[in-house]
Order: structure tokens, then C-alpha cells, then sequence
């Protein structure tokens, strides 16, 4: 039996993670900031799929939080097997409404927790020659708009520069980038949702099982949707100049307000 740790599990994308885990025997660790929360969802998941369920409470947007999370990475006597960087937020304003302390905060959870948690997992991975490395990004991460989206395309690029120095490893990284899903994030930003179409949400389990799907074929990027794929395929032919005002405009129609 493999143990998987999971940050931000309580909720959305992490919560989908942790139950697909749990539900295919998976021992966890689950990591969030709220300690009550998590011992509530280990209970459950304990009790539904006979799983131990660790509970590692701890603040990613903290030197002591990282610390914690990669102490427990790395420990040689009771291996994870599979890292879930899901942990993320997103601030809510255009560039210069948002204080540039927020917008550090996010970085720091955004870039600094990934590439410190990948590299404790990843370390001790390597020297077993096995295990698994999702880091959660966002489809934002390929349009040229807003800070959120800059943080996710770090992610993106530096998963999948470490999947290619870690091929033959044993060890396998990928990056997860979905679009709009029914989560938690919108609402703690205080974005409101009502004027998103209803066929650019993303059901999170079905999303988890496609996800789960691509690591197992070895792949360092994964877009879980057709719908999501064709758009990116758009981008992919789209000059930069006129994919910045598009975006520009998509978003003030169709993006969180």
C-alpha cells in the first residue's frame, strides 16, 4: 500500500484527489491549514475505505509551514509515495489593485512551496527509484493575463524541466492544468461566478481520474478535458499580440468578478 500527500486537501481539486486516493486504497497525508477540517475529512475517509489518514496541518504561505510539509517528505521511514502540490488561491483585482503583499503571499505558494516541496519529495523518491510528483496548475498559465496566471506558468515550465531531468529516475513529475472548476476558490476570493458559461466547468473527480490517468502514462502535462484541449490548441496558433487582447476582453466578460 502507497501513501500520498496531499496539500489543500479539504476542498475542491485536493478533496477530489484525496477521495479517488483513498477509495483505491492509498494511505494519505493530508496538509491544509485548517486542523479541524482535516481531521474531519481523515475520519471520513478512514472510516469509508479503511485507509490510515494522516492529518499534517500547516500554512504554505510560511517558512514553518514548507518546513513542516518537506520534513515529512522526506522522511526515509514512512515514504510518500505520491506528492499532490494542489495547495493554490488566487487574489482578486488586475495588476496594481492588489497589494503587492497578497501578491508575494501567492508567489509563495504558488512557486516557492512548489519548488520546495517537489524537490524534498523528489530527493527521496530519486534515491528509491520510484514515485509520483503532480504540481496543480491552470490553463490561465498559457494566456498572457494577470499575476495569477504568470505563477501558474512558472509551475508549468519548471515540472516540466524537472520531468525531463528526472527521466529514467523512476521518478515522474507532471503538471495538472485545469479550467473553471466548481471549487471552494472562487468564493474565498471573493470572485463571483454567475457570468462564467456552464459548459467551462469542470466536474473535479472526473478531472482527478483523467489526471491520474496521464501520470500513469507517463506524461509530464496534462489538460483533462476535451473542451480545454481544443481551446489551448487555439492559443497554441494565436499571435501573442492579439491573445493578450482577446484574453483581455474574455476576461472582463466571462472571468470571475
Amino acid at each position: 500500500m502507497t501513501t500520498a500527500l496531499i496539500t489543500g486537501s479539504t476542498a475542491g481539486i485536493g478533496a477530489a484527489f484525496a477521495r479517488r486516493l483513498a477509495a483505491g486504497g492509498h494511505d494519505l497525508v493530508l496538509v491544509a491549514r485548517d486542523a479541524k477540517r482535516l481531521r474531519e475529512q481523515a475520519t471520513e475517509l478512514h472510516d469509508r475505505h479503511g485507509i490510515e489518514a494522516e492529518v499534517l496541518p500547516a500554512d504554505l504561505s510560511e517558512d514553518k509551514g514548507i518546513e513542516t510539509v518537506a520534513d515529512r517528505l522526506g522522511d526515509r521511514k514512512n515514504p510518500v509515495d505520491l506528492l499532490i502540490n494542489n495547495a493554490g488561491f488566487g487574489n482578486k483585482g488586475r495588476y496594481l489593485e492588489v497589494s503587492m503583499a497578497d501578491e508575494l503571499t501567492m508567489l509563495k505558494v504558488h512557486c516557492e512551496a512548489v519548488l520546495r516541496l517537489t524537490s524534498a519529495a523528489a530527493e527521496a523518491m530519486r534515491e528509491r527509484g520510484r514515485g509520483g510528483v503532480v504540481n496543480v496548475a491552470s490553463v490561465a498559465a498559457f494566456v498572457p493575463r494577470g499575476t495569477y496566471g504568470a505563477s501558474k506558468a512558472w509551475v508549468v515550465q519548471f515540472t516540466q524541466g524537472a520531468a525531463r531531468d528526472l527521466a529514467g529516475t523512476g521518478v515522474r513529475l507532471m503538471v495538472l492544468c485545469p479550467g473553471f472548476v466548481r471549487t471552494e476558490f472562487h468564493q474565498r476570493a471573493g470572485m463571483g461566478t454567475d457570468n462564467i458559461p456552464g459548459w467551462m466547468w469542470l466536474d473535479a473527480d472526473k478531472l482527478v481520474a483523467a489526471a491520474l490517468a496521464d501520470l500513469a502514462r507517463g506524461k509530464s502535462l496534462s489538460i483533462p478535458d476535451p473542451r480545454y484541449k481544443a481551446l489551448m490548441g487555439l492559443v497554441k496558433v494565436t499571435p501573442r499580440g492579439l491573445l493578450g487582447g482577446v484574453t483581455s476582453r474574455t476576461g472582463r466578460k466571462y472571468g470571475p468578478q
